[in-house]
């Protein structure tokens, strides 16, 4: 578990092995998370609580990326196998997949207020400081 620089205990990284089992997966989710959370903490939005739904966004982001590979490589619309008549082209499932992720992950971006028409909406954490005040704890407040 690893810490992002500058954000104390607020968020800790996720172990990417447990979930991810390319190398080069590993190593984009890790930037994700610390381009993501550094942008979060600089605009003080940053909580323990959104953890998860980083994580969410994080892995939104691979499939996309893995599926758009495919995709480039297959294309979009898979053709009808050889030598059956009945067959017909069809939607690649990578496709289908490559569109969910990036719903998924506009709609974490969305939550998270990272998207651009969001961010004025995302509110700083509160931080709850006890004031001192000049009595300190000799006078009680009488309400």
């Amino acid at each position: 578990m690893n810490v992002i620089e500058g954000t104390g205990l607020i968020v800790s990284e996720p172990d990417w092995a447990l979930l991810l089992t390319d190398e080069l997966e590993r190593a984009a989710a890790a930037d994700h998370w610390r381009r993501i959370t550094g942008e979060l903490r600089e605009r003080e939005v940053l909580s323990a609580s959104n953890a998860h739904a980083i994580q969410r966004l994080v892995l939104a982001y691979i499939v996309y990326d893995r599926c758009s590979r495919e995709v480039a490589e297959s294309g979009a619309v898979l053709k009808p196998k050889r030598g059956n008549p009945k067959s017909i082209a069809r939607l690649s499932p990578y496709f289908t997949a490559m569109r969910e992720a990036g719903s998924d992950a506009d709609r974490q971006e969305q939550e998270l207020g990272i998207s651009p028409r969001r961010r004025a909406g995302a509110a700083k954490v509160e931080t709850k400081v006890k004031r001192q005040q000049a009595g300190g704890g000799y006078l009680k407040s009488r309400a």
